[in-house]
């Protein structure tokens, strides 16, 4: 045998001892998964297909039709030799989302990495523990009170340039979203990051960027063949992302240079003792990045430069987008329900009265009747639609086993729409949440941030920014919308945003 046969044959006979395992492995999973409920579609590719060549907004009622098709609420879909899983049954997810184990992110997440690195959303292990810890205290709800003022201080602006919206166009709706999302990211960069962009006077490069960013993660997460790096970075799509990428990643390190800068020029006396609670109120206040910088300095193993930065562009993309979706989706279901619109304005009559002085934490804790439209909004539009991870340790389900290795995906639009738990889901009702109403349920059955070790770590703040500008607006006007939830477009893109100009009426309160 000549030395390139006998070479020949080496290599095949390597490929093979490499392959065979794989393919072993991809058999057994597929031997354990053979009794799940399946999606069916194209041989090899499922219903792939069928879904990324539909518009955004269709793409959600394909995936209403596959909870109404599959009662059980589980579900199994193949792409290629690659298992999804998708699980809204609550009792099932009561084996998922507490884990402490199975904390780690699907590989989609990877495609999240080039724009948040490893921040707490991508992050998984004994990193995401030690992040998780160290940035904690950063949302104690002793210093969150502290960013009531910043807050009260963005929704006054917003209030004014709907008024100025409204004085120009009389007779016309206002699109609100744009208005919305504008507030929410300068409430984000003063607290997140100590900057004032006055992002609702004038229109910045970063906006454009994280949405641009953001269509172009959910397109190349619809498409495997992108998940190529080195393919996709020289196509369009990836030259375009990157793009964004640069414009997102020079923003947010000139900030963090800015403030270490002035950290350092500061006397370092004002900044001893930040984890004493009985000091809160006395020193000026900070911001979550000063917050996080002083955590990093004690911290025995700190954030590097590429770390810190992923941690604010995750408070970033996490902190603006998602409370301006659920601020603008309350006002159009308030909008399209105007009896229970009428409700919310007697709350604030009776907690207010003739007063036009910025709602106190004290004041929002007593609007109840808010409460409830808050959390019913966040049912029918949570922000977040969908989370997914990779199982590290297998996880029973009744006659159900789901192998490690596999991905799931908790579909939070679909387990707040799932009518074996939700009457009529598609009805906005905020009595659902009333004390007597709620006691029962399973407590998997309504996530709108996530739930157990991986829940939202901003979810505080998100509540407290929702209330204090949605009782900004409510004081002054009553509001219509132009259409119904049967109408209205809307699609999963990262956050479940619209697709659509969100047009809204405004009268005047008498």
């Amino acid at each position: 045998m000549d030395f390139i046969s006998l070479a020949l044959w080496t290599l095949c006979i390597v490929l093979i001892l490499k392959i065979l395992p794989t393919v072993r492995r991809k058999y057994v999973i597929r031997q354990k998964l053979k009794d799940f409920p399946k999606v069916g579609g194209l041989p090899f590719f499922g219903k792939m297909f069928e879904i990324i060549n539909k518009p955004e907004h269709e793409r959600m009622k394909v995936m209403v039709s596959f909870m109404e098709k599959f009662k059980e609420g589980i579900f199994v879909d193949w792409i290629v030799t690659k298992p999804f899983i998708t699980v809204f049954k609550p009792e099932y997810l009561e084996h998922i989302f507490p884990s402490t184990v199975n904390i780690t992110k699907a590989d989609m997440y990877d495609l999240f990495k080039p724009w948040l690195g490893n921040g707490l959303v991508t992050s998984t292990g004994q990193k995401w523990f030690h992040d998780r810890r160290l940035i904690g205290p950063t949302f104690h709800f002793s210093i969150l009170d502290q960013f009531a003022v910043v807050l009260s201080e963005k929704a006054e602006i917003l209030t004014k340039c709907f008024q100025r919206e409204i004085e120009k166009n009389s007779r016309e709706a206002v699109d609100v979203f744009p208005f919305v999302i504008s507030a929410a990211l300068d409430i984000i960069c003063e607290t997140a990051m100590g900057v004032n962009m006055h992002a609702q006077e004038t229109k910045t490069q970063y906006t454009s960027a994280a949405h641009k960013a953001s269509r172009l993660i959910v397109d190349r997460s619809m498409r495997p063949w992108y998940w190529i790096d080195w393919l996709y970075y020289r196509l369009p799509a990836g030259k375009e992302f990157k793009s964004a990428l640069n414009t997102l990643h020079e923003f947010t390190k000139g900030v963090i240079d800015q403030k270490k800068a002035e950290r350092r020029s500061q006397n370092h006396t004002e900044l001893e003792n930040e984890d004493d609670e009985s000091n809160i109120g006395k020193k000026k206040r900070k911001a979550f990045l000063d917050l996080l910088l002083d955590q990093n300095e004690k911290a025995d193993t700190p954030l590097t430069d590429d770390e810190l930065r992923a941690q604010v562009d995750t408070f970033m993309f996490a902190g603006h987008d998602t409370t301006a979706v659920a601020i603008t989706w309350t006002l159009f279901l308030l909008g399209d329900n105007l009896e229970h619109q009428e409700k919310v304005h007697e709350e604030l009559e009776e907690v207010f009265g003739d007063s036009e002085e910025p709602a106190s934490v004290k004041e929002l804790s007593q609007l109840k009747c808010l409460d409830r439209v808050i959390k019913e909004t966040l049912r029918i539009f949570p922000s977040v639609p969908f989370v997914s991870r990779e199982l590290t340790e297998e996880v029973k389900l009744d006659k159900y086993t789901i192998p490690k290795g596999v991905l799931v995906t908790m579909p939070i639009y679909l387990i707040h729409r799932n009518s074996e738990v939700w009457p009529n889901p598609t009805k906005f009702d905020p009595d659902r949440f009333l004390p007597e109403n709620s006691k029962n349920r399973n407590p998997y059955a309504y996530v709108p941030f996530s739930a157990g070790p991986r829940n939202c770590i901003g979810q505080r703040f998100a509540l407290l920014e929702e209330k204090i500008v949605l009782t900004a607006i409510l004081r002054k006007w009553r509001v219509k919308s132009m259409k119904t939830l049967d109408t209205i477009k809307y699609a999963g893109v990262l956050i479940l945003r619209p697709c659509e100009e969100v047009h809204v009426h405004f009268t005047p309160k008498k």
